[in-house]
């Protein structure tokens, strides 16, 4: 890098290099006890900067809040596609390598319409979008946008389209077409819902930009695999004014997939570790490409594609535009996208606390178990199948499961004997009988000291809970 200053990473950065910038006076607006303890945060990625009342309105502290901005900076800048709620935000990443930190704002996934497709093909695609969603461990994966393409070449029909979806769905939209004045009849159209222009080339640039300033809309700048090409193109755009960009190295399927996998890593490589602004911005996928082969089977098409949007998804993809609509090509691809943007230093989690399940009365079963996710939905998920009339007391273990949680001594019989007299449980039932999980078995006896209550040791799996509860409840009294 020679003499260039080369901007500290997340992991290199620590509080003190904050604390240094603060105002220092621990005046305590910011809700922290001192301004050591809010570096903390802010360096976690906990609170946000302008939370520091006395840095923002204080003129004296100026310099000092722009050299925050400017190390706190992610990698890869921030773009918002769309307006209000539905809007989303792609890039803000802070690292390369997920396990460095975490990954923020998760890869949306956009399907296609095309402007020559009937008006009804194009309301079922969309309303096939919008319908498209599965609850994973607690959470709703859905899909997040829909991309218009000009295959027409005619500005009319394309306005017609864009109307159409406009119309059907508030969904951010991508507007599609290499062609200035086509995209110029869409823009007129949607320009306050601030879709993003797709896309700006070597031919195109000045043009599209012109487009992107004048209706404040983000723009994706095209140069198909030549990353010169594409930082050139960066470099223009800024100086002519245009801010906020996506950039598009190409997808190519088949025998350039090699390429393809290279260009976006080198390209979030020189960003996150040589501190490339001319590449720090958010990389656009389009595994649809898939779709230019047509003497294919469109199954094999198909898998093709879901297969090459995970890849690109794992390689640094923060926007991808699809054309499938399969649910067996997009669901392995929405819950890949959920694990890649959990953050690994907080397991998944639910809320601890009393649950319950049916109509339980004074006499109903009372189980435990962890609040890690895929646990507790597991349990769940087995309580309800069976229609199962129960109380469920779910223990804070930071979200860790039963047997890691027994293993590391996070989960303890005090934790479960705190946790009962907390749920309010001994209100709600007159017995004193407690089911713990098969994992648990070796804190029966101090849970049973500690609790009052007396032990059941309950299947080690979940999908045992039905057959255990049929031979062992209510419990044979002693």
């Amino acid at each position: 890098m020679g003499e260039k200053e080369i901007k500290k990473s997340i992991r290199e950065l620590s509080p003190l290099d904050i604390y240094m910038l603060l105002p220092r006076t621990n005046c305590g607006k910011c809700g922290e006890k001192n301004c050591m303890a809010f570096a903390t945060k802010v360096v976690n990625r906990e609170v946000p900067i302008e939370q520091c009342a006395p840095l923002i309105e204080e003129d004296k502290y100026k310099s000092e809040y722009t050299r925050l901005r400017e190390i706190l900076a992610p990698a890869v800048k921030e773009i918002v596609i769309g307006v209000g709620e539905n809007a989303v935000k792609v890039g803000g990443k802070l690292v390369m390598y997920r396990h460095e930190f975490t990954y923020y704002n998760p890869t949306p996934i956009a399907i296609d319409v095309t402007d020559e497709m009937p008006e009804n093909e194009i309301l079922e695609r969309v309303r096939g979008v919008e319908s498209f969603t599965y609850n994973y461990i607690g959470r709703t994966l859905k899909l997040d946008m829909i991309a218009i393409r000009s295959t027409s070449n005619n500005p009319d029909k394309f306005k017609s389209a864009v109307e159409i979806v406009a119309k059907t769905t508030k969904l951010p939209l991508i507007l599609c077409t290499f062609n200035p004045e086509v995209m110029k009849a869409a823009l007129e159209l949607v320009y306050e819902r601030r879709p993003l222009i797709y896309a700006a080339t070597e031919r195109n640039w000045k043009q599209m930009a012109e487009l992107a300033l004048m209706y404040n809309c983000p723009l994706t700048v095209f140069a198909q695999n030549n990353i010169e090409l594409l930082k050139s193109l960066v470099k223009t755009l800024l100086e002519y004014g245009v801010e906020d960009l996506l950039l598009d190295p190409g997808t190519f399927p088949e025998n350039g997939l090699s390429e393809t996998i290279t260009n976006f890593t080198m390209i979030r490589r020189s960003a996150c570790k040589g501190d490339d602004r001319l590449l720090g911005y958010p990389l656009v996928g389009v595994p649809m490409t898939v779709w230019l082969r047509r003497d294919a089977p469109k199954e094999v098409l198909q898998w093709k594609e879901a297969c090459l949007a995970a890849l690109l998804m794992a390689r640094y993809a923060d926007l991808l535009i699809m054309h499938s609509l399969e649910g067996w090509v997009l669901l392995p691809n929405v819950v890949l996208r959920f694990n890649l943007y959990t953050d690994p230093r907080k397991p998944v989690s639910v809320e601890p606390g009393l649950k319950i399940f049916g109509n339980p009365n004074e006499g109903s079963p009372v189980m435990f178990t962890t609040n890690y996710a895929l646990t507790y939905f597991t349990v769940e998920s087995d309580i309800k199948s069976a229609n199962i009339d129960c109380y469920l007391i779910v223990v804070d273990t930071g979200g860790i499961s039963v047997e890691s949680s027994v293993a590391g001594r996070i989960l303890t019989a005090q934790t479960v004997a705190d946790a009962i007299k907390k749920s309010g449980i001994e209100e709600k039932v007159k017995h004193r009988y407690l089911i713990i999980p098969g994992l648990a078995a070796r804190l029966s006896g101090e849970i049973e000291e500690l609790s009052g209550w007396r032990v059941l040791v309950g299947p080690r799996d979940s999908s045992g809970i039905p057959a255990f509860l049929k031979d062992k409840w209510p419990p044979k009294e002693t």
